[in-house]
């Protein structure tokens, strides 16, 4: 008969099974001190941009409560009287309130529609560009003037398109009327999109291509062999593969709904007039800074955040219901 070592003990095995579940069993019940203690390193890398928010975002909310007092500088926080929902009433009551209110809507609704897909497009032409060196080029042009401040670029269209620009010299020579775009009401909206679009249009095509470049090149390949042309490519495997991007810039942009460029609209509201040019940001800016009516400008910068919020969290759901992650994976996920 073969020799044969004997069984190890049950109480043995029952022993190695234990060292074995021991270390799991260790991180599990690991208190929070000692988690904090085995990622030091990773919270001490996180700790400034914590910081940053905390004092420049968090703390500051504590400030809303002007939104429902009679606040005084000189009184403080705690003397300035407490008025309750009159600050509210107050702009709510006002014309000038629902006039802003109506002016960003317009605004806000013109540079969505029409300037939200146009970072999307330059992108995908971006990416279509066969030489990198002829790519790297378009895409400096086309950053270079999102460093450019409001004030030069705004002083550049009052050169081309103002009372004294080139366009209305070339119109009174062709003997046409001459048009002042920039002092025109109407077309206040669309010159913000424009200056908008001239601006930030090449700035916002980083993330999109940086969202091209996560698609697996075997599915342009497998799609090209079973004969799809460009235009299907795009349709099957390029958009659905930029969706969740698209998705999540357009939920962040939703939230900023009620906030369409403080500064540029500011240096050319005079121009055309409170009626046309006055937005909330600039209703706060004059209440609030140089009229002194704290009350007011908090209470509506209040509503701002809140219905901000109220549509991240409401596309967010939405992009949930048709089976996107959104900004944040919801519980049931």
């Amino acid at each position: 008969m073969a020799d044969t070592a004997p069984p190890l003990p049950l109480k043995g095995r029952r022993q190695d099974a234990g060292a074995t579940a021991t270390p799991v069993a260790l991180r599990r019940k690991a208190t929070l001190w000692q988690r904090i203690k085995r990622d030091k390193v990773m919270l001490l890398l996180c700790l400034p941009g914590l910081l940053y928010f905390l004092v420049f975002h968090y703390v500051p909310l504590l400030g809303y409560v002007t939104a429902f007092q009679d606040y005084q500088p000189y009184l403080g926080y705690a003397d300035s009287a407490w008025v309750g929902l009159g600050n509210f009433a107050t702009a709510f009551a006002e014309p000038a309130f629902w006039s802003a209110v109506r002016n960003t809507l317009t605004i806000a609704l013109v540079e969505l529609v029409f300037f939200f897909p146009l970072p999307i497009a330059l992108a995908l032409l971006l990416n279509s560009v066969v030489s990198d060196k002829l790519r790297r080029f378009v895409q400096s042009v086309v950053y270079l003037p999102h460093f450019i401040g409001w004030v030069i670029i705004v002083s550049i269209f009052q050169q081309v398109l103002g009372g004294a620009g080139v366009l209305p010299e070339l119109l009174d020579s062709a003997g046409l009327p001459r048009y002042d775009m920039m002092s025109d009401p109407d077309a206040f909206p669309w010159l913000l999109t424009l200056q908008l679009v001239w601006k930030d249009a090449g700035w916002g095509t980083i993330i999109i291509l940086a969202a091209l470049l996560t698609i697996d090149r075997q599915q342009y390949e497998a799609a090209a062999i079973d004969g799809s042309g460009r235009l299907r490519r795009l349709w099957h495997v390029t958009l659905p593969g930029i969706a969740p991007v698209v998705i999540l810039l357009l939920i962040l942009n939703l939230g900023q709904i009620l906030s369409v460029g403080f500064e540029q609209i500011l240096l050319q509201r005079d121009a055309v007039g409170p009626e046309a040019g006055e937005v909330l940001d600039t209703y706060v800016y004059f209440h609030g800074i140089k009229d002194g009516d704290w009350g007011v400008s908090a209470a509506v910068g209040l509503v701002k955040a809140v219905v901000g919020t109220v549509l991240v969290l409401g596309a967010n759901k939405l992009a949930h219901h048709f089976g996107h992650e959104g900004i944040y994976r919801g519980a049931d996920r």
